[in-house]
């Protein structure tokens, strides 16, 4: 049996893929979570639903509460995280509703507090290693489920996150490319760093929604047009989740 913790946008609680629901209301020494959380099974395993930016999306990117977050998950025991997130695609070959399984992350923020170190305590470093922030356990799990459902997705990819809330300019979408990023959000990193920092395996389902603003043949992104297409493939992204918290094996 495994203790899973689930990260998604705003409704990924309502996708009632689990059994013996109840909410839990968490506190930490970081301050309070971005939303209670739905505890219940899915086969022999546990699992705890967060929604990344409040229930009613009303946090935006920059003020999402890593720290409280995933300090959270740790206190519930939680032995892996797995995180959903829209993404922009800048490569050609990564298509509207493809999803992406990154293996590298570039972290472009500018106001996150993406480490649980404010200070330095003796014994104890905080220089984590960060060589491949995602794990690969987690990420082959998701391969394999999307290989059985028969879906469109990437193997790997690097996915580059901005501050937000607003999207990037022509140049700075070039730029990305340029630093060798495949996909673009706005959460992934500062997630991925401080689940590294716990010591919880942590992977990421991206699903892409557009082609951000490099393409000059398409119209740059917008919000409509993101939840235009991720409303329109999430029911790839819940049979995914549901595959794969099914036949969790650690």
């Amino acid at each position: 049996m495994a203790k899973i913790g689930l990260i998604g946008g705003s409704g990924l609680e309502k996708l009632n893929i689990l059994r013996d629901t109840r909410e839990v209301v968490a506190e930490t020494p970081f301050g309070s979570p971005s939303s209670s959380f739905f505890y219940g099974k899915i086969s022999d395993n546990e699992v705890y639903i967060l929604s990344r930016h409040a229930r009613d999306h009303s946090i935006t990117p920059t003020h999402v509460n890593n720290r409280a977050n995933i300090s959270a998950f740790k206190d519930f025991g939680c032995t892996h995280i797995l995180a959903t997130t829209a993404c922009g695609s800048l490569r050609d070959e990564i298509r509207r509703g493809d999803i992406v399984f990154p293996d590298q992350f570039i972290d472009f923020t500018k106001h996150r507090i993406n480490t649980f170190h404010d200070h330095f305590v003796p014994d104890i470093t905080g220089h984590v290693a960060m060589a491949d922030p995602f794990s690969e356990e987690l990420r082959t799990m998701l391969i394999q489920g999307a290989e059985t459902l028969k879906l469109q997705y990437k193997p790997r990819g690097t996915v580059v996150t901005i501050e937000g809330p607003r999207f990037s300019t022509r140049a700075e979408s070039r730029m990305f490319r340029i630093l060798g990023a495949d996909i673009i959000n706005m959460s992934v990193a500062p997630e991925a760093a401080l689940a590294n920092e716990a010591g919880i395996p942590y992977a990421v389902i991206a699903l892409s929604t557009d082609y951000d603003a490099w393409k000059h043949d398409e119209q740059a992104v917008t919000w409509a047009e993101i939840l235009k297409v991720f409303e329109e493939n999430v029911r790839h992204v819940t049979a995914l989740l549901i595959n794969v918290l099914q036949n969790f094996k650690v």
